[in-house]
């Protein structure tokens, strides 16, 4: 009862964070990003400080920390945005946008800085905090008067992330989730981007009260954002070839309640077969030459022990080993999806018929799975494929139009560029993904 109580505590209120919840904590800005599970006893390495995670416990999700050095040593302390610093924004936008200064005139010699490493370890010594570091810093540089407005927020900006780091806690959903898998580990997710997600569950058409045969080869995102998108109504049949499920750690991270995860089931191939067409014979033939090639998706298995990803915007800070991140305690784990379907749940979806299906599975051959999987649908039921190349897709759907399966067939390329949103300095972003993978949608039909 103890373990069950912090969850349906965070049931009454997603918005706030409790003792065994997952979280994804924003080091600097996007610099890097890390899973963590919160508990008493969890620590993050931010630099070469170790920083417990206990203080995180009881915050809202979007709440702000900073580092501090204390008497026991660094900890997070949570920052309260006030509005006098919103009007100092707004006094500071004004000033970029009537400034005429330039930094023609400086000259980078090493010599603008009078403060020494030493005198830095020594206002550490004394309790000096970060923002105190950084404005000896400003203030003791000969050049900081003379650089553009623009230019002090980025000095002063970068010595922030040196001196006094800051931590913002969000949520983990489907967005930040596949968001941070894809800026650093995109191949464990099969490069499945962020809008191409959310493409693949609107053609599949994803809604409350629906019964999605899943194909999950991707760690679990997918499974997670059809649960998120059913919201503990409907069912999930994620199915997979042969004796051993296709891993879903991922799904972990969503923090999701018993309720939901009792709606998330597994069931083999071989143990669906289709009340209309025999495909049962097919489905045992082909799942030799699919498991072959299926092995691969081994490499894409994530660890169970620690959840965490490292990511970081900027070459030279590359990746933290797993020590950063102590793992956690087996008292907050989150509850375990995935059951195996019972054979009442599997005679119904033999009755009724999914109703739409969804695959991620760039390890396998696309048509193999769908001639198996389509019939198990009911009749007018949509489905969704993805895949990280366009010809395995245009293989099925040719295949798809010769047995006259399914209509409305058709394969979509997502498009996707961010923009920097700043005063005075709006514009596209330098660089982009160049593809989000292939979609192809279709709707089943009878065959006769």
């Amino acid at each position: 009862m103890s373990q069950n109580k912090p969850q349906s505590d965070a049931i009454q209120n997603a918005k706030v964070t409790w003792e065994g919840c997952s979280v994804l904590l924003d080091i600097n800005d996007g610099d890097r990003l890390v899973f963590a599970r919160l508990s008493a006893g969890s620590t993050l390495k931010i630099g070469n400080k170790n920083c417990s995670l206990q203080p995180l416990i009881g915050c809202p999700f979007g709440s702000l920390f900073q580092v501090e050095n204390g008497k026991k040593g660094p900890y997070l302390s949570r920052i309260i945005p006030s509005t006098e610093d919103n009007n100092v924004q707004d006094k500071e936008v004004c000033q970029i946008k009537e400034e005429s200064r330039d930094n023609r005139a400086i000259i980078d010699n090493n010599q603008a800085q009078s403060l020494s490493g030493e005198d830095i370890d020594e206002m550490r010594r004394q309790g000096a905090t970060g923002n105190d570091i950084v404005e000896a810093l400003i203030a003791n540089s000969t050049t900081f008067e003379k650089k553009t407005q623009f230019s002090q927020e980025k000095y002063r900006l970068r010595k922030q992330k040196k001196y006094a780091p800051k931590v913002l806690l969000r949520r983990p959903f489907a967005r930040s989730i596949s968001e941070a898998y894809f800026k650093k580990y995109p191949a464990r997710i099969g490069f499945l981007r962020v809008d191409t997600l959310s493409l693949l569950l609107s053609m599949a058409n994803i809604a409350p009260n629906s019964d999605v045969l899943v194909v999950d080869m991707i760690g679990g995102l997918l499974t997670g954002a059809v649960a998120e998108r059913l919201g503990g109504t409907g069912f999930i049949c994620n199915t997979y070839l042969g004796d051993t499920p296709y891993p879903m750690d991922i799904v972990r991270i969503f923090n999701f309640s018993t309720e939901i995860c009792q709606r998330i089931l597994r069931c083999s191939l071989s143990d669906l077969p289709s009340a209309q067409n025999g495909t049962c014979d097919q489905t045992q033939q082909h799942e030799g030459d699919c498991m072959l090639e299926s092995q691969p998706n081994e490499q894409i298995s994530l660890s169970a022990t620690a959840e965490e990803v490292q990511l970081s915007s900027e070459d030279g800070l590359g990746l933290a080993s797993e020590n950063d991140l102590s793992v956690v305690s087996k008292t907050c784990k989150a509850p375990k999806a995935g059951d195996k379907a019972s054979k009442e749940t599997i005679q119904l979806w033999k009755e009724n018929g999914f109703s739409s299906l969804i695959i991620a599975a760039p390890e396998v051959d696309v048509w193999s799975f769908v001639k198996d999987l389509l019939p198990l649908l009911s009749y007018s039921a949509p489905f969704a494929i993805y895949h990280q190349y366009l010809q395995p897709l245009a293989t099925c759907m040719h295949n798809l139009q010769v047995e006259k399966m399914a209509i409305g067939l058709q394969i979509s390329e997502p498009w996707l560029r961010e923009y920097q949103v700043l005063p005075s300095r709006t514009h596209p972003c330098m660089q982009m993904s160049a593809t989000g993978g292939y979609i192809l949608s279709g709707t089943r039909i009878y065959t006769g």
